[in-house]
């Protein structure tokens, strides 16, 4: 297994401890843990460099416009984006998406198209494409899933035909680990006619991605869930497509000229950026990639790859454990939902928090998932570069411990 236990030392908050026990943090999937270099790099950019970007003719703000722009070159090198043109800041996944369903779908989309995603999406990647068929009068049709919990390609290649305008699914289940071929859905997809969305909020943070080679053409990721802070996101599209696109936010930034009834556009990124950006948020976005990147996104793939297998096997002592995901580590996140026998997950996830153990319980933001598993909820514990093989063993523990005070044997 690769071994980045080194790694911890720059995370302060894995050294606290919860309830009197040592801190086991299996939450990355909801949002992960920042490193020194990410809050050095804000508190110092607050401390020295602050100021509004791009509106200021003096060196404070030129200095802040230069951090700004820089931070937008550094994600669109980690993506492999042809351009910093093409990476567009916005709040997190949710924002981005929606802002593809309102600038590219709601101008477009008329009764008879239909949206393609797939049951196991985050509501973040279900619900902008509702509001968007409810008001084009598009229709939402769903891909399944395999009794492997694997995306049913069969199935989403006879959805697949000229009805379909947009086809919008996630890079990285949050509930299962799923990682779907998205390359082989793109062809599909384009094949048809259709544009191709990627929800990337798992995948950018656990496996390198190459824009250009997934033949995408949106992908959408929050900062939070890889090292960087809350309120800054990607969308990152094709330059085409991002000029033909209506902006989906108006205000001051975004525009070139504004008379009183009537406005013209900023070239993009900045005909989508309206208001102050999250100036702040993208210096520390940008310290959180240059982290990854020296650690390198194969490290992080191959670390995340080993603690799932580590965890499944493990799993397999626990008495009445049921894992939802598939059992191809090479194919899947770090992401294990599990129930235990008729034990609310909420339970368990409060018996294993007394143990110091915090992972999530509930639905995930995937009910449509739930429905279709026929489960309310799962416990989820979810990995990421600074977990150890041993915090798994205090997961194991925590499940023993849950039952026998249960009486699940």
């Amino acid at each position: 297994m690769t071994d980045l236990s080194h790694l911890r030392a720059d995370f302060p908050i894995l050294g606290r401890q919860v309830n009197g026990q040592r801190l086991v943090y299996l939450d990355s999937a909801a949002s992960s843990q920042k490193p020194v270099a990410v809050l050095e790099a804000m508190d110092e950019f607050y401390r020295t460099s602050y100021a509004n970007v791009h509106r200021g003719a003096y060196a404070l703000s030129g200095e802040a416009t230069d951090a700004y722009e820089h931070a937008r070159a550094t994600v669109a090198r980690f993506i492999n984006a042809a351009s910093p043109r093409e990476v567009l800041f916005t709040r997190g996944t949710t924002t981005s998406i929606n802002g593809i369903a309102t600038g590219w779908g709601a101008g477009r989309l008329q009764p008879g198209d239909r949206i393609l995603l797939t049951v196991m999406e985050h509501h973040s990647n279900v619900v902008p494409w509702q509001l968007l068929a409810a008001r084009t009068g598009a229709e939402l049709v769903y891909a399944p899933l395999t009794d492997r919990y694997e995306l049913d390609l069969e199935a989403l290649a006879a959805l697949l035909d000229e009805r379909v305008a947009i086809v919008s699914l996630t890079g990285m289940s949050n509930v299962l680990g799923t990682m779907p071929p998205i390359r082989q859905v793109a062809d599909l997809a384009h094949q048809a006619g259709a544009v191709v969305v990627v929800d990337a909020a798992q995948l950018v943070p656990h496996a390198p991605v190459d824009v250009q080679s997934l033949g995408c053409d949106f992908l959408a990721f929050s900062g939070h869930k890889m090292l960087g802070p809350t309120g800054i996101g990607v969308l990152w599209g094709r330059l085409p497509l991002l000029e033909e696109m209506d902006p989906y936010e108006g205000g001051g930034e975004m525009i070139s000229e504004v008379r009183l009834h009537e406005s013209t556009w900023a070239p993009v990124p900045q005909k989508f950026e309206a208001g102050t950006p999250p100036i702040v948020e993208a210096v520390g976005l940008a310290a959180a990639i240059r982290y990854l990147e020296k650690v390198g996104m194969a490290e992080v793939r191959r670390h995340d790859v080993a603690l799932t297998r580590y965890a499944l096997d493990r799993l397999q002592e626990v008495p009445q454990v049921t894992v939802y995901g598939s059992d191809n580590v090479e194919r899947r996140g770090g992401t294990v939902s599990l129930t235990m026998a008729d034990i609310h997950p909420h339970d368990l996830a409060t018996i294993l928090d007394d143990q110091g153990v915090a992972v999530r319980a509930g639905h995930h933001c995937a009910r449509p998932l739930m429905d279709a598993l026929g489960i309310p909820a799962t416990a989820r514990a979810s990995f990421y570069l600074y977990n150890t093989t041993e915090e798994v063993d205090a997961l194991i523990e925590g499940l023993h411990r849950a039952g026998e005070l249960f009486g699940v044997a």
